[in-house]
């Protein structure tokens, strides 16, 4: 594909707070096994603050000069706290006059866990000792639970996205509402990192809800201009998930 096909602007908001975030916190404080959240993954609210971090983005990129770009199309992942975030993104642009298409993409879901769904490290540790072992000694970006996927699983469906984006969007300011991993793989894949820059990415630099991530194309290859901004969330409040090396229940994030 010739570059100058790429969006002009490529923004990456990650989620509000949602309740699975909160669960997770309380079972990481309590050293409990299993997050407690009755629905499934996909299923998984917004938290009230949620709501509001998102309605501040919307309030954000209409009326802060230093945000990016007001975008012209939104492209959310259908899992519920990111299709709400970006829904509320939606209407409060349109409040402020910015009517925007919003569609849903399958491949920007969160990061399947298979097994480990629902259970926080503690748990993993607790009844699966050997998968536990093998995945401290092939690594966090590698390694794949039994029934999910790796990191390398992600980038190949953020690569899948890109592509896509680049045949129906070229040239345009796009949303991208997702998940942490997700979006961290769309910082390996447009910046060409390797694996151990964006382990250590991950660990230092944690995507905060609502934080965003943003690229400008001026017509070639998206370079960054931002990473896990908060500037939108600040007024509101910034949440963050804890920092560790430990699997996290599938709903936290």
């Amino acid at each position: 594909m010739n570059d100058s096909r790429w969006p002009s602007d490529l923004v990456l908001v990650r989620h509000g707070q949602s309740t699975g975030n909160l669960a997770d916190a309380h079972a990481r404080s309590t050293h409990a096994e299993v997050v407690d959240v009755a629905e499934r993954d996909a299923d998984v609210p917004l938290s009230a603050l949620g709501v509001a971090q998102a309605q501040a983005v919307a309030r954000w990129l209409a009326q802060d000069p230093q945000a990016p770009p007001v975008p012209e199309v939104v492209v959310a992942s259908p899992y519920l706290r990111a299709r709400d975030t970006a829904e509320a993104i939606v209407r409060g642009l349109h409040e402020q006059g910015v009517d925007l298409p919003l569609r849903t993409d399958e491949r920007l879901r969160e990061r399947d866990l298979g097994w480990w769904d629902g259970l926080t490290g503690r748990g993993v540790r607790a009844r699966f000792p050997e998968e536990a072992e093998r995945r401290r000694r092939i690594g966090k970006f590698y390694y794949r639970p039994p029934g999910g996927e790796s990191w390398c699983d992600v980038a190949l469906r953020v690569r899948s996205v890109l592509s896509t984006l680049r045949e129906d969007h070229p040239g345009q300011r796009v949303l991208v509402v997702s998940h942490q991993a997700v979006i961290m793989n769309f910082r390996l894949v447009l910046e060409d990192l390797d694996e151990p820059t964006l382990l250590r990415l991950d660990a230092e630099e944690p995507l905060a809800n609502c934080s965003v991530t943003a690229y400008r194309g001026d017509g070639g290859r998206p370079v960054l201009d931002r990473a896990g901004d908060v500037s939108a969330v600040r007024d509101v409040r910034v949440t963050d998930d804890p920092v560790d090396d430990e699997p996290r229940g599938a709903v936290a994030r």
